[in-house]
């Protein structure tokens, strides 16, 4: 079995079941500028990115050679806390995340399908935010895909 589709599996294994529960992409720019159309994107959509975390460290001493894994968190910060205020249970969801990784000379990205955490959203107001999500989310990921020449 390849690296990445145990990384891929392993993200799935995360997520609750659902049929759309991952929303992909494939970048042909190298990695840093894969980072960079990742966080234009981000802020393009009127999202923040609130941090980057490196997991390359953890990989690394569990036998992956990889320096090229990232998590970008990002979200809005009013609606990310009104959400969390209103859903307890999905506080470990939040904020947003797109997980980048290296593939060869290519970069993939992969986020969770915000709809899947639908079954806890007990109203319309959370289920609409929740759609945008998943709109805006495949959105960053199409520009990501088109500054890599991929459309």
């Amino acid at each position: 079995m390849s690296r990445t589709l145990a990384l891929l599996l392993l993200l799935a294994a995360a997520v609750p079941a659902h049929a759309d529960r991952l929303l992909m992409a494939r970048s042909s720019q190298p990695f840093p500028e894969t980072m960079l159309a990742v966080q234009d994107a981000i802020g393009a959509h009127g999202y923040t990115v609130s941090r980057v975390q490196r997991v390359d460290i953890g990989l690394t001493a569990s036998g992956y050679k990889t320096d090229k894994y990232r998590i970008v968190f990002f979200g809005r910060p009013g609606e990310v806390r009104r959400l969390a205020d209103k859903h307890l249970e999905l506080i470990p969801y939040l904020p947003l995340k797109l997980t980048l990784f290296a593939e060869g000379d290519d970069t993939i990205i992969v986020s969770a399908n915000p709809m899947v955490f639908a079954p806890v959203a007990d109203d319309p107001e959370t289920k609409a935010i929740l759609k945008r999500w998943r709109r805006d989310v495949r959105a960053i990921l199409a520009q990501i895909r088109s500054a890599g020449g991929l459309d």
